[in-house]
């Protein structure tokens, strides 16, 4: 088993390292997503304690909720809606620092009060988005971005190598 409790006094760029790492050696030799997915948005989940980490999954013209952890959330989202679906439209990470302030924020949790949310490409088309929710404004920067985008990096890999 892989344990993902990483100390607190760590800085953020620290603890996203040690993530990336032990994400890698995790997933190496799993080919379900599924469960790449879910064990995933458990280890981000568990090392930095933030209100919602999940997937969003395209079907169709929607994203269909996928493994996650944290409060119960929005089922479907469609292409160009809320955060997720507008990173899905535009192909690219979106951080937002307050959801009160995003245009047609989608409230899954009255919790959630910052996001970012990473595309997820297979084939050079969108397979789905990570979605992170804070309960605390302005949590997400470029720092977040940098490391997210990798832990991304490793999911479309393997949605390569089980095609």
């Amino acid at each position: 088993m892989h344990d993902f409790l990483i100390p607190k006094d760590k800085s953020k760029e620290e603890k996203y390292r040690n993530i990336v790492s032990q994400i890698e050696s995790l997933v190496e030799n799993e080919s379900n997503i599924i469960s790449i997915l879910s064990n995933i948005s458990a280890a981000i989940h568990q090392t930095f304690k933030w209100l919602w980490v999940g997937f969003y999954i395209v079907k169709g013209d929607e994203l269909i909720l996928g493994p996650f952890q944290g409060p119960v959330a929005c089922f479907r989202i469609k292409k160009g809606e809320g955060v997720c679906g507008k990173t899905w439209l535009l192909r690219k990470t979106i951080i937002v620092p307050d959801v009160e302030k995003f245009p047609g924020h989608i409230a899954c949790s009255s919790q959630s009060r910052s996001e970012i949310v990473l595309p997820i490409f297979k084939n050079k088309k969108t397979y789905g988005v990570l979605d992170i929710d804070s309960e605390e404004l302005n949590t997400f920067d470029s720092i977040d971005q940098q490391y997210l985008e990798v832990l991304v990096g490793i999911i479309e890999r393997k949605l390569i190598d089980n095609s």
